[in-house]
């Protein structure tokens, strides 16, 4: 990869050095192990670095061409491939998802407790493919703790190791809806079923379909749904914050985010978080985004289509959007992006029109239209609580001078 001078860009690079400083000190201080950081304009990349360690215990050194759990930033992905087969007329975005995954047209929706239990009701409206996309399906993720559905989800088919993709799709029809299509906005696993729903449509195992239609293309040499050997050493150790001391330790698993072995191939691929990618081949993802849909000769995407998935979906009185208690303010959600609506109410450096998303493991992209710009931050911290994040989009927009 071709590094340019960032002034060539319009980016100052003294200011763009305050990136390295200030996330070398989450290393130095023993908060973070490590990061891989990249920020582009106009298509050319102004900064791609590395500090601190892939493997903290060992001494290993971060790389530029480590491998990361992208999780969450699966769901981008799954999403742009979804929406390519909407293109070729496959399905429309307001037709219900039991029309190709019947399961769902059984599934009922939870309305209360009584002396009984659960009280259920049909569906009204039905479950479609847009209310997958913008997680407003009723479907929910497992670590809640606000509701007994989430409860279900933790002792379901969907926390199997060796069941398929499409056992715990439509096992998860079983379940409950937390609240009626349309009705909330909830994180969810519905970019999952569109994994699924994408499987069903394309005839073809979900993992291959992104290989051949958008990894392949897009030269994501090092993206998958599992490591395979020869690029084991490359892959980075997972750590869990630790919120009572401030450091991190090795990630063992949890309740809500049980530990995968990435080592194995999947046996049922996760559209909404299974992915590992290297900063390198995301970037070519991103790249592909701020060119509406375009990397080089090839086309992922269409222009419009890409502009329709990046705009805000969700009606004002499903705002502000929340993650259990903690609300995102200044953002929307489109087709498997967030989306700014209100840089002022984010809280740091903005562009209204900016999207993207992050991964459970303090992974994190966007897309800024307007100033043409992508910042990609990579490491490997559950349970994250710091404010790394929100550092480099900050110091990444305060080195913009032109």
């Amino acid at each position: 990869m071709q590094i340019v001078a960032p002034e060539t860009v319009g980016i100052s690079a003294e200011r763009l050095g305050n990136i390295q400083t200030r996330l070398q000190q989450y290393v130095d201080n023993g908060k973070v192990a490590g990061f891989v950081t990249l920020v582009a304009r106009e298509s050319e990349v102004a900064h791609f670095e590395a500090c601190g360690f892939r493997d903290a215990e060992n001494k290993l050194p971060m790389e530029l061409d480590t491998i990361f759990r992208i999780y969450s930033m699966t769901k981008p992905i799954t999403s742009i491939a979804l929406m390519q087969l909407y293109e070729r007329g496959k399905f429309h975005l307001a037709e219900p998802v039991s029309r190709y995954i019947p399961q769902f047209g059984r599934t009922k929706v939870l309305s209360g407790l009584g002396y009984l239990g659960q009280q259920l009701e049909p569906q009204n409206p039905p479950m479609t493919i847009h209310h997958l996309l913008t997680h407003t399906a009723g479907l929910s993720y497992g670590f809640f703790l606000d509701t007994p559905i989430d409860e279900m989800y933790r002792n379901s088919i969907f926390r199997s190791e060796s069941a398929t993709l499409e056992a715990k799709i439509t096992g998860m029809a079983e379940l409950p809806l937390r609240f009626q299509p349309g009705s909330a906005w909830n994180y969810s696993i519905a970019t999952d079923v569109c994994g699924y729903l994408l499987q069903v449509l394309a005839e073809m195992p979900f993992e291959d379909y992104l290989a051949a239609e958008i990894f392949q293309p897009l030269g994501m040499i090092d993206t998958a749904f599992h490591v395979s050997a020869d690029k084991l050493d490359r892959f980075a150790k997972l750590y869990q914050h630790l919120p009572q001391t401030g450091g991190f330790r090795e990630y063992k698993g949890a309740p809500n985010i049980p530990f995968h072995d990435y080592s194995k191939p999947a046996s049922a691929p996760s559209g909404g978080g299974g992915l590992v990618s290297t900063t390198a081949d995301y970037w070519r993802f991103a790249n592909m985004l701020l060119n509406q849909g375009r990397l080089g000769d090839v086309r992922i995407i269409g222009r419009k289509t890409l502009e329709f998935m990046t705009r805000n979906h969700i009606r004002p009185e499903l705002l502000p959007l929340a993650i259990g208690p903690a609300p995102i303010p200044g953002r929307g959600f489109g087709l498997g992006f967030d989306v700014v609506m209100d840089a002022a109410q984010t809280g740091v450096l903005n562009s209204d029109g900016n999207y993207g998303w992050s991964g459970a493991a303090a992974t994190n992209f966007w897309v800024d239209p307007q100033e043409r710009l992508v910042g990609i931050i990579m490491t490997q911290l559950m349970d994250n609580m710091l404010l790394f994040q929100q550092n480099f989009r900050a110091l990444t927009y305060q080195a913009l001078v032109d």
